[in-house]
Formats: C-alpha cells, structure tokens, sequence
C-alpha cells in the first residue's frame, strides 16, 4: 500500500498565501479599469502573451487534473489524441478566426450577434448561454471542491457556524466560491488575464516536475528511459493504442467538431481575440497556445498513464470514490512530491478552475452590460447609461452570476452527482455555437437565421434523445445531428436573404470592419501592458523564494524536499528574466527624443 503525503500547515499556508495573491491581484486590476471597455476588454491593449497564457490555462481546471486524468487511466494513449486536439482548432485560429475576431472590433462577446444577425438574437443567445454557464461555474466550483475537501482532508467534517451548520466539503463550496467572485468583481478582464498567466506558470512548473519524478519512481532506480520502458512492456492490453470511445469514428469526429467550435467561437476565446491591440497579436497568440495545447497535456497524461503501472488497482486505494481513477493525478502528486510542492500543486489546481470561472464571469457581465442593460436602458429611457453605472451593472451582475453558481453547486449532488449532470445538460448544448462559427466566414443568410439554425439544433437532438435512439453513443448523437441540423437550416435560409432588409444596416457596417485590418497606431507597448509583465514577474520570483525556502520542509524517501528547491529555481529564473526584459523594454530608446 503507498504511502501518501497529507496535506499539512506549510500546504495551508502556501494555499493561503495564493488566495492572498488572487486578491491582490484583482484590486491592482481594478485600478486599470477606467471605463467599461478596459474592465470587459482590458481596453484593447493586453500583450499577446498574457491573453494567449490565459486563454490556454482556461482550458485547464480540476475538471481536467480529475475527470480528464481518470479517462487517460482507463483509456491510455487515446487520452493523447483526445486531448492534444486543439492544435487543430489553433491552427484554424492563426489562418481565420483570430483576425477575423479582432477585426470584428467588439466591445462584447453577445455583440457579434447584433451585429451578424439582430438584436433579437443577442437576447435569444443571452438565454440560452448565460443560464448553461452559470450551471458550468456551478459544475466547476463542484469539481474543484471534490478535489480541495478531500485533499485538505476535511471532507466529512462538520461545522457549526452558529447560524448554519455546513459540511467540509459545503464550508469549501462556499470559501472557494467567494474567493472567486471577489477577485472576479473587482478586476474584470484585467483580473482574469493576470491571474491566469500565473496560473499557467504554476500549471507548467508542477506538471514539468510530475512528468519525470513519476517515470523515474516507475524505473525503480533505473533512471528515467527505464520507467518508460516498464510502461511499454506492462502496458494493459489496448492501453497503448485506441480504444474504447477513442476507437469509435463518431466519437472522434463529435469531439473534432466540438474541439472546432470550443476553440474558435467559444465567447471566452473571442473576448481574449478582441483584447489585444493588433490582428497581428492574435497569430503569435494562437500559436503560442497552439504549442501549449500538446506540451501541456503530454505532461499530465503520461504520468496518468504510468499511474496505471504504479498503482494497478485504485478501487482498492480509494474506495469511496464512485470512479476511483479520478484520484490517479492526486494519487501521484501525494505519493511523489514533497510538502510545500503539494500546496503548489492545489494550489495550481485551484488557480485553473478559478480562471476557467473568471473568464466566463468576465463575458457574461459583459453580455448582460452591454447588450442587455445598454440597449434596454436606451429603449426605455431614451438615454445611454454613464459609464459608471455600466461599471457598477457589470460587477452586480458579476456578483449575481458568481452566488448562483455556488447555489447550483450545492445543488448538484441532487442530479447524480457533477459527471452525470454534465452528461445529461452540456451534450443537449453542445453545438449551439454553429451559428457563430457559420456566421462569421459566411454572411449571406437573413437576420433570423442565426435563432432559426440555433433552434433547429435543440429540437432535432431532443427529439432523438426522446426517442431513445443511439443511447450507445449519446455524444456523437447529440453533436452531430445538432451540427447537421444548424449547418442545414443556416445555409438553407440564404434562399430568404435581401440585402436592402433595413435590419441588416449592422451586418454591412461588420462585414466593412471584417474587410478592414485591425493595427495598432505605434508598435511600443503600452504602460500598463508593461505593468502587468512586471506584476507576473514580481509573483514568479516571490513565489520561487517561497519554494526554495521549503527545503527545510520534512522530506521522505521517495518525495525529495529538492524537488521544492527545482520548483522554486523555475520560477525565480523565469521570474527575473521577466522583469530584466520589461525593464529593457520600457527604456526610452536612442535616438527617440524621449
């Protein structure tokens, strides 16, 4: 039986330290936001490398260091396939979508809908995308919990806060939940895009130091091309090529089209397009993302897969877990790391989820802002909204959106628990986004066709799944025929198209701005692009002295306390060579007159 490392007071301390940070960062945001187009879009000027790190370390969250891990335990090396894909839907980006986006020149997300289709299909979509999110930041916060309760080891403990008694893992519910609607609150996008550099900084570290620890523990002490050698020659039967799911073409196609569409038209991912200051900025972000997008998870899925190796039977290590292959990357990180790393490694896990919720936070304040509360304050009170008033809207309805989801997270358990409701709720939804993704390259179709191709593609996926057809492959069902049936009434609805229709007056003015190249007027970055490398930087190096300090830490056979001075060197190197460059880069240059 192995030996696992329990969290203990240096872990809650380092926790700590990084909900500290998460708030500090928010109220150094808050200070950028003078209007509502800095707090939505960080005013058009976020370096490329900041929006491209946060846009990838979205796609991380406990949802993938436990769900995610559990599918590559059982189902090896088609977990690589599955989850490296959206290097396609990158390089889609870098050609199309990411110029196309920044062009679009949006102060919103929702906005594109207006100005592609209607105002009408802006609150049709406000419906159908702000409720499911909300439920996905409930989902979230739900995962996440699972993770942090029981690694803290507070899970079935009971506590009596005089005015409501709450569980262990209640009590995170609503800790974590806080947390992540304050920082939310106070910074808006400024917040999110730092707050997820740092993330991503922490994500690599931990996952470039699992990666070989776990091959060199599976070697026995014959180095690290001996783990990977063990794991070639006791592989399961299957593990080593695809299987399962991975072996059905449906499937496998499903998920390319839903990799197409998370990936380019997903309302985070246009938001963080439309954040940079120049078209050019959204191709090195795509690539950056497109590279990180297959590092990234190779470092997390090959150690889950030598987890298969190293502990051959979970059920037997985590009995009360309904899928205890869920536990393969927490196993891992318990039995080889050291106390100190362990607190990184939560807190890394903590840090994705939370940014994952922050960006949707961050598009959903700015749907219901600018294209709820705007137009309808216009309509019905025949004057625009200050921009005070939007900034206090936007972090209201921030406010609102973060309590309900830590109410939907209470609530879930009573579904079945968070995997069967997303089972149940996100693969009715799945292809809703054909609409955009359709309407952007193609913008010949009547205003009312993005509802009509929306609608189609619900109607058509509940009615087989009333039917009980092809519950087999419930997915591929779902996606595909809601993919068909939008594509077919999208296309089908150009035969109804005028261009003289008086509500297509936006639709002109955006296919003008899509002709017309989205530069920046001067290539020097702007002051407060620079303030937030040297804010990410100034974290990197205090958190890299805070790792080193912790190989005073006490140390075990197997989990060196080195590995938190290793962990530690990253990120004071990568910190201070942040800060040398800022510094260079914000001397006036010779010649310039400055």
């Amino acid at each position: 039986m192995p030996v696992f490392n329990t969290v203990n007071l240096l872990d809650y301390i380092i926790i700590t330290l990084h909900f500290v940070v998460i708030i500090w960062v928010g109220i150094y945001a808050a200070r950028q936001n003078k209007n509502t187009e800095e707090y939505f879009k960080g005013g058009g000027q976020i370096p490329w490398v900041i929006a491209g790190l946060s846009n990838w370390v979205a796609g991380y969250s406990a949802f993938m260091f436990v769900a995610a891990a559990g599918f590559a335990y059982l189902n090896g090396i088609g977990a690589a396939l599955i989850f490296t894909s959206a290097l396609w839907a990158y390089i889609l980006g870098y050609f199309v979508f990411g110029r196309l986006w920044r062009r679009a020149r949006l102060a919103s997300p929702l906005r594109f809908l207006t100005r592609r289709y209607s105002t009408s299909t802006t609150y049709f979509y406000s419906v159908t995308a702000i409720i499911p999110n909300i439920v996905g930041i409930g989902q979230g916060l739900y995962i996440l919990c699972i993770f942090i309760s029981t690694a803290l080891g507070f899970n079935e403990r009971i506590f009596d806060l005089g005015i409501v008694t709450l569980s262990g893992f209640q009590l995170s519910i609503v800790l974590v939940g806080t947390v992540m609607v304050v920082y939310s609150v106070i910074g808006g996008l400024w917040a999110a895009v730092i707050s997820d550099s740092v993330q991503a900084i922490i994500v690599t570290i931990m996952t470039f130091i699992i990666f070989p620890v776990a091959f060199i523990y599976l070697g026995d002490g014959h180095g690290l091309m001996a783990g990977f050698k063990r794991l070639l020659d006791e592989a399961p039967d299957g593990f080593l090529r695809l299987s399962g799911d991975t072996a059905k073409p449906l499937f496998l196609l499903a998920y390319f089209i839903n990799v197409m569409l998370g990936y380019n038209v997903g309302w985070a991912l246009v938001q963080r397009y439309s954040s940079v200051a120049d078209e050019r900025d959204t191709k090195k972000m795509a690539i950056l993302c497109a590279v990180l997008s297959v590092v990234g998870p190779l470092l997390w899925i090959l150690p889950v897969m030598a987890a298969r190796i190293i502990f051959p039977d979970m059920g037997r290590l985590w009995p009360s877990l309904a899928v205890p292959a869920e536990a393969s990357f927490v196993s891992l990180v318990l039995m080889l790391l050291p106390h100190g790393l362990i607190g990184f490694v939560v807190s890394a896990i903590l840090s994705a989820t939370l940014g994952q919720s922050g960006d949707t936070f961050n598009w959903l304040s700015a749907t219901v802002t600018r294209d709820m509360y705007v137009p309808l304050s216009k309509r019905w009170l025949n004057k625009s909204p200050s921009e005070k008033n939007q900034l206090r809207v936007a972090r209201a309805s921030m406010f609102v959106v973060g309590v309900l989801g830590i109410w939907v997270a209470f609530y879930i358990p009573k579904f079945g628990g968070a995997f069967q409701f997303a089972l149940q709720f996100y693969s009715l939804t799945a292809a809703f986004m054909m609409p955009v993704f359709l309407g952007i390259l193609y913008r010949r179709t009547p205003w009312w066709s993005g509802m009509a191709s929306c609608s189609a593609a619900i109607i058509v996926a509940l009615t087989l799944m009333a039917l009980g057809l092809w519950t087999d492959q419930a997915f591929a069902r779902n996606m595909l025929s809601e993919s068909i049936a939008a594509t077919v009434v999208f296309f089908g609805s150009a035969f109804w198209f005028k261009p003289d229709d008086p509500r297509h007056v936006e639709l002109i003015a955006l296919e003008k701005d899509l002709h017309t190249p989205a530069h920046r007027e001067s290539a020097q970055l702007k002051p407060v692009g620079l303030g937030a490398y040297i804010l990410i930087g100034k974290i990197c190096v205090l958190m890299g002295i805070i790792m080193i300090a912790c190989v005073f830490a006490p140390s075990t056979p197997i989990a060196s306390t080195s590995l938190n001075v290793v962990a530690g060197v990253l990120s004071l190197v990568l910190g201070i060579a942040i800060l040398y460059l800022t510094r260079d880069r914000s001397r006036p240059q010779e010649g310039s007159g400055q």
